[in-house]
């Protein structure tokens, strides 16, 4: 393969910059591509539009890709009229039928959340202002509440195969397969990667064992503290959240969520079988799978709403339509990696820079560290997970596979490190999201979080350093074990300087 030296990493430092001084993850992908094109053609500008547009349109006409596409706008399009059926609304009221306590308050909440999947943004957008209400009466702060929603949003949709997140992901792994000589196909890499994608794990455990120790550090503390005493409740002047009126429907029922999403698993279960969970399926077979499943859910969905009387069919169809064209921007997203990955092949990128790694005698199991740490960086400027991942994927997974890294924990390295940095970043939209969501001063909800998310991520980047060296499952209990080891001693700190105190 030919290659252009260190010129090739050129239009990935574009990129990563661009990305980083716009954060318009489309611009800086279309200008990378655009430099990179240039440098093929002898920075000919009008030969490059044109061969710019010839591979979008070659990238448009690949059946793979296509398949990709239009099962995004089949899942942007349940999402939408599953979000505006007023089912996640009545979900979540209903699970807080039940609350009559403080930690009943928050662990619904923290169920209610992960319940809502689907969504990440609609997670802090309903289940936020629905239990608002119960963490005041509890006393518990809205910083709390906002840390609950932004650990079930993006932590949760980043580890599902079978939504938005793990179809866009497996479609960029898929496009560098193609040309690689891997043991997996891109399905399966994905699933099997997922116990090493320690950070997000780790973001979805912590709460229950905050909860179950009733533990609170860092500047948390101080505003749980705070929120105990009935007087900051009574000078409260800020404006109560409330569910967008978008999302209440008067005759909406729970069984608006949990039915279709058991109509999609089980059409997933007839079409696969259990090679659906394990993962050993082409991911051509998956796709199909998944989109036939999504059209059934959205069949039942929809009849559940004419049957109850919550939105007449025209108003259905316009919103599933409307979700569909809400996708436009990931499947721009979408052609644009794919047009960045095959540039990077012709560019030799990903050979210049393992024959760089050969050269300074690296060893090839600290790839998956490296990585954590470069995408959540990314991530963090950009507050996005996705442009981070469309980014790093088409670089990582042939670097990868080129001097025989760690494959499955480089790519669940990528994932948690693009996620981290997405987390704790005060740009993220689902980071905002959570902080309007539980109605509390954004600022504060960043600061709050970040200790938190700081543990995870140190205790994330120690498993894949061991991760890095020894391919095994069990990494992903130990991460787990060492973060509760951690939290309990915290927990005795607290209660012996209390005593003292």
């Amino acid at each position: 393969m030919e290659t252009y030296g260190i010129l090739s990493i050129l239009p990935i430092i574009l990129a990563i910059s661009m990305a980083i001084k716009t954060r318009n993850v489309i611009i800086s992908l279309f200008a990378s591509l655009f430099l990179g094109k240039m440098m093929l053609l002898n920075y000919n500008p009008i030969e490059t539009t044109k061969e710019v547009i010839f591979g979008f349109t070659a990238q448009l006409t690949d059946s793979y890709n296509a398949g990709v596409i239009v099962l995004m706008l089949f899942i942007g399009g349940f999402i939408e009229i599953m979000m505006h059926s007023g089912g996640a609304y009545a979900f979540a009221q209903k699970a807080g039928v039940y609350i009559n306590s403080k930690f009943k308050a928050q662990f619904s909440a923290y169920i209610a959340g992960i319940m809502i999947f689907f969504s990440d943004l609609g997670t802090p957008l309903i289940v936020g202002p629905v239990f608002s209400p119960f963490f005041k009466k509890f006393r518990v702060s809205k910083e709390k509440l906002a840390f609950i929603l932004d650990s079930t949003a993006s932590p949760v949709a980043v580890l599902v195969p079978f939504i938005g997140w793990g179809v866009f992901i497996i479609g960029l792994i898929q496009k560098e397969f193609e040309l690689l000589t891997v043991p997996y196909t891109d399905y399966e890499a994905f699933i099997k990667a997922i116990p090493f994608n320690i950070y997000p794990i780790l973001a979805v455990t912590i709460i229950p064992v905050l909860l179950s120790l009733k533990l609170d550090f860092g500047l948390m503390k101080k505003f749980e503290d705070d929120a105990d005493k009935e007087e900051v409740y009574k000078n409260d002047n800020q404006k109560e959240v409330t569910v967008s009126s978008d999302y209440i429907e008067s005759n909406a029922k729970a069984i608006f969520v949990w039915l279709p999403i058991l109509v999609l698993l089980a059409t997933l279960f007839l079409m696969l079988g259990v090679k659906f969970i394990t993962g050993q399926v082409p991911g051509s077979q998956f796709r199909v799978a998944l989109s036939s499943g999504y059209f059934y859910a959205t069949v039942v969905l929809i009849a559940l709403m004419l049957i109850n009387k919550t939105k007449t069919f025209k108003e259905i169809f316009k919103t599933y339509m409307s979700g569909m064209y809400k996708m436009t921007d990931i499947a721009v997203t979408l052609i644009l990696a794919w047009s960045l990955g095959a540039l990077n092949k012709d560019l030799g990128t990903a050979l210049f820079i393992i024959n760089f790694i050969k050269d300074a005698q690296l060893n090839p199991a600290f790839i998956p560290i490296i990585t954590f740490v470069l995408g959540a960086i990314i991530s963090f400027a950009t507050g996005s997970s996705w442009g981070t991942y469309s980014i790093m994927i088409p670089i990582i997974v042939p670097l990868a596979v080129g001097i025989d890294a760690p494959l499955l924990v480089t790519i669940a390295a990528v994932l948690s490190g693009g996620l981290f940095g997405d987390h704790v970043s005060p740009i993220s939209v689902t980071t905002i999201l959570s902080s309007v969501g539980a109605g509390c001063d954004h600022i504060n909800h960043v600061k709050t979080q970040m200790p938190y998310a700081i543990l995870n991520a140190l205790i994330a980047g120690i498993t894949f350093i061991v991760a890095g060296f020894s391919q095994n499952y069990i990494y992903a209990l130990i991460a787990v074990a060492v973060q509760i080891v951690v939290l309990v001693s915290i927990s005795v700190k607290q209660k012996v300087q209390y005593k003292k105190g």
